[in-house]
């Protein structure tokens, strides 16, 4: 019997330790790839109806995968839709969002961030044994206390690797000026500095032991000429280009400033390396792109390649990287074994614009826009999902589904589970992605513009509606415009929205474009609409700990926490010529 047993233990380790027995351990825990790209409109895809724009490598991604038509991002703005995609929780909850005007992390310098106690995916899978990187855009705050802490450095929330922007991309970022002769005098400034500082040193001491015999003038000249040579260098320097548009690997800074159109190569190339490193698997790559969001760096391969001036070509760059990530996957044998998300944070920036040329995104037949909590513009983003042999190919899903989705997902095929001592509100989509149901999970998704609730939508189970309602929409500028232009964003409270009691219903199965409210008389459920969905309302609300308000309260920038590449003030630097990809 004795033997018996020994021979099965044998047996079973021979299996595991062959080829084929690592590969089914390998399948358990399938190879995670997340892409999202940063204010792409959902209209701007082939397969999601553009036909002027050229995305054949997304395109056939959604071929060789599920679509999700119904697609939602939980908020409207970069720092909060991020928040709520890396935990699977509305913003609200861990405090990522604003009563305040701006509702995104403002700058380095300022102190908001992710709360610590908040669980992402990736420190969920790093617990499973996955290997974690971030490769592009973070905006989830960086510093507490002092430009070195990196509180809220990626490495703090499961990424064992992180090279990319730890801010976002905004207009001083690009195009940038010529930095050769810049670095070049900052060097010699500093040196020129260290020189007179050491000079006025040994004067003094010369002065005070009788050695030298020089007067306390010139000596104070010296050291006067210090502090005015850096106070006009630091003055000089007080432009948003030097202090927030850096890059970083790991916890160094590679440039600053950073040279913007050359950052998505760069971001590729360490992309790349990554999955190599750990080709045997498993890992977890986020790769956040710097595409599509203003200035719009963009090589000069790829301008005036489209037929949508410097923001077609810049998605269409976009595009040529995710086929290079699609290849590299292919390259090191691990598509199979590789679970691919694509999707965009929000929806395109409708107000972004100079002159009459358009910078930001087209979101299609919805209406509204970046900085919009309600209208189906803001947040219908495109959803694609391969993983091949697992999920049946050019599925199409039209269910209500959302980003939070991604956090119970990644616990779902991983192994791992969600967190039991707080409130999760996506929904695992494995279950809705591979046909094994019909109906998403959600019945109620909650549509915030940063702390206000401005609408909900309710999915009935028994019924294929999907009812919308607006308890507060933007008041667009100038009338008749169908954005806010004349502020640049729209805003979330006070005189320039419309707080609507009743308030307004749609059907979005019928009206996706949300173009004719419903009413009493056009709408026979029109009053149990409202009365179950302002039911949903308080029951989620009674849910809500107060928390505080990252953005709102901690949204100053502060100079001691601004990032600084060399001695404080002479932050500039350049090292991604002559430094190789380095990673975990």
């Amino acid at each position: 019997m004795k033997l018996r047993i020994l021979a099965i233990a044998l047996s079973w380790t021979c299996l595991l330790l062959s080829p084929r027995g690592a590969q089914e351990v390998h399948e358990d825990k399938p190879n995670i790839v997340l892409m999202i790209v940063d204010d792409l409109g959902i209209g701007d895809l082939g397969c999601f109806g553009n036909d002027t724009m050229r995305t054949p490598n997304i395109d056939r991604l959604a071929r060789e995968g599920v679509q999700l038509k119904h697609h939602i991002s939980a908020a409207s703005m970069c720092t909060p839709s991020r928040a709520a995609f890396l935990t699977g929780r509305y913003p609200i909850r861990s405090g990522m969002v604003s009563n305040r005007v701006s509702r995104v992390i403002s700058t380095l310098g300022a102190p908001a961030g992710l709360p610590r106690n908040e669980t992402t995916f990736a420190a969920l899978l790093k617990r499973q044994g996955y290997s974690t990187a971030l490769i592009g855009k973070w905006h989830e705050g960086l510093n507490c206390d002092s430009r070195h802490d990196h509180c809220h450095h990626p490495y703090n929330y499961g990424f064992d690797y992180f090279y990319g922007m730890p801010f976002t991309l905004f207009e001083p970022c690009w195009p940038d000026p010529s930095r050769d002769t810049e670095l070049a005098i900052g060097g010699k400034v500093w040196l020129c500095i260290q020189l007179v500082a050491v000079a006025a040193l040994t004067a003094a001491l010369g002065k005070l032991s009788r050695l030298i015999c020089l007067p306390w003038s010139f000596i104070f000249s010296m050291i006067l000429f210090i502090f005015l040579l850096g106070y006009f260098w630091f003055s000089s320097y007080k432009s948003p280009l030097y202090w927030d548009c850096l890059l970083m690997r790991e916890h160094e800074i590679t440039e600053q400033p950073m040279k913007a159109e050359r950052a998505g190569s760069i971001m590729v190339r360490e992309a790349t390396s990554f999955m190599e490193r750990h080709r045997e698997g498993p890992f977890l790559l986020v790769f956040s792109f710097l595409h599509v969001h203003v200035p719009l760096p963009t090589t000069t391969e790829f301008i005036g390649t489209s037929k949508h001036g410097l923001y077609g070509d810049n998605v269409q760059e976009m595009d040529f990287m995710v086929g290079k990530l699609l290849d590299a996957i292919d390259d090191f044998g691990v598509r199979n074994h590789t679970l691919v998300y694509f999707t965009s944070d929000h929806g395109g920036h409708l107000e972004a614009r100079v002159g009459h040329a358009q910078l930001g995104g087209w979101n299609g037949i919805y209406k509204g826009g970046k900085g919009m909590g309600g209208w189906e513009g803001g947040i219908r983003v495109p959803g694609l999902v391969r993983w091949p042999g697992r999920l049946p190919a050019g599925k199409v899903v039209e269910e209500p589904t959302s980003m939070m989705d991604v956090f119970p997902t990644l616990a779902a095929v991983s192994g791992s589970t969600v967190p039991q001592d707080r409130v999760i509100d996506g929904q695992d989509l494995m279950p809705l992605l591979q046909g094994d149901v019909e109906r998403s999970e959600h019945e109620f998704l909650f549509h915030y513009c940063g702390a206000f609730l401005h609408a909900a939508r309710w999915h009935p189970k028994d019924s294929e509606a999907v009812w919308k309602v607006h308890y507060v929409t933007p008041v667009f500028q100038p009338p008749g415009a169908q954005g806010c232009y004349e502020t640049q964003y729209c805003r979330c409270s006070g005189k320039l929205v419309t707080y609507h009691d009743p308030p307004l219903l749609f059907d979005l199965t019928r009206d996706p474009s949300e173009s004719t409210p419903l009413t009493p008389d056009t709408e026979p459920s029109y009053n149990v609409v409202i009365q179950t969905v302002a039911n949903a309302v308080k029951e989620h609300k009674k849910s809500i700990i107060p928390v505080r308000h990252q953005i709102s309260e901690l949204n100053q920038g502060n100079i001691w926490l601004k990032p600084c590449c060399g001695v404080f003030p002479f932050c500039l630097c350049d090292t991604e010529g002559n430094t190789s990809a380095v990673g975990a």
